[in-house]
């Protein structure tokens, strides 16, 4: 359905999106996350048309969108972060003029209204001006418009951003009934929001793809790693990592914030095997003091906090 091939973009000298790649087929819901300044937004701009990719190449279905971009566009319903509305209009009156502008036949212009309606919940706001609407409807109206000529690909940007709970809520609960018939593709910085929604998750941090996978599979490399997090005094991490790095299992040892008192170190191993005892008689061979031992709960948290911490 969708094809994405070494997708960069420039600001300058900025490397926004860096040679990025990606496959989604039809019908399924992908996340984009990521923390603020990701990436997300350029990348679904250059997905959308609204940006140029200065480099790279993005196909949807038979269409290229350096040669086909209108052809595109007419697959697409778009979404942006703050979803552009016309505040002194009706609710109803807004979405007649979206269909109008969308050049929808006359004779489907009003069921087509009811249907989004009720898809999106907009009975009790229908007769007010979008100024006097909550934000969450304002998002619902948003949401709408972008599908009001029935795209087959859907492209949300921040869809629940700024949104108290319940509206959270029910926004995903939409989202996943339209996700049904569509292809959807939305970006979030909030894990539990793209656990609860999407088929799969691809986490994208300084402009690349990090991780990539369905949650299941997230979930499963997150049981297949373990993490013990230690602090040394009298230690340096190029010693830390010689000694601790080449034990059979291990395939990290990253330094953590240092203090004063001590060094701090996360050692992470794959292995069916409990490393802790190995791990501690390394360690019980030197003279490095050993001022905490301590396994880390692997998460889809731990997971995406440390695909996208700044060091």
């Amino acid at each position: 359905m969708i094809r994405v091939e070494d997708l960069t973009k420039f600001y300058g000298t900025l490397c926004a999106v860096d040679h990025i790649s990606l496959s989604i087929d039809k019908g399924e819901i992908l996340g984009l996350l990521g923390p603020n300044g990701a990436g997300k937004t350029t990348t679904l701009r250059m997905l959308t048309g609204f940006a140029r990719p200065s480099s790279g190449k993005i196909q949807m279905k038979d269409y290229d969108l350096d040669e086909d971009l209108i052809a595109i566009k007419k697959l697409l319903g778009y979404l942006p972060e703050s979803a552009p509305l016309y505040r002194e209009m009706l609710v109803y009156d807004y979405l007649r003029y979206v269909a109008d502008i969308r050049e929808m036949p006359s004779d489907g212009k009003l069921s087509r209204i009811r249907q989004l309606v009720e898809i999106c919940g907009l009975h009790d706001v229908m007769h007010k001006p979008i100024a006097e609407i909550s934000r969450g409807y304002k998002q619902r109206v948003g949401l709408a418009s972008a599908m009001m000529d029935d795209p087959e690909i859907l492209v949300l940007d921040e869809p629940t951003s700024g949104l108290d709970p319940n509206q959270i809520v029910e926004i995903r609960g939409i989202i996943k009934e339209i996700g049904k018939e569509k292809t959807i593709i939305f970006s979030t910085h909030i894990l539990s929001e793209a656990e609860a929604t999407c088929d799969r998750i691809a986490i994208i941090h300084k402009g690349k793809i990090v991780a990539d996978g369905n949650t299941e599979e997230l979930k499963e490399s997150a049981r297949e790693e373990h993490v013990i997090h230690i602090s040394l005094r009298n230690a340096d991490p190029d010693s830390v990592n010689d000694r601790l790095g080449s034990l059979e299992g291990v395939v990290k040892v990253a330094p953590q914030d240092r203090d004063d008192d001590a060094a701090h170190f996360n050692v992470t191993w794959k292995s069916s095997d409990d490393l802790r005892e190995r791990i501690y008689e390394a360690i019980k061979k030197t003279d490095w003091v050993l001022l905490e031992f301590r396994q880390e709960t692997r998460s889809l948290e731990n997971i995406f906090r440390e695909l996208t911490k700044e060091n």
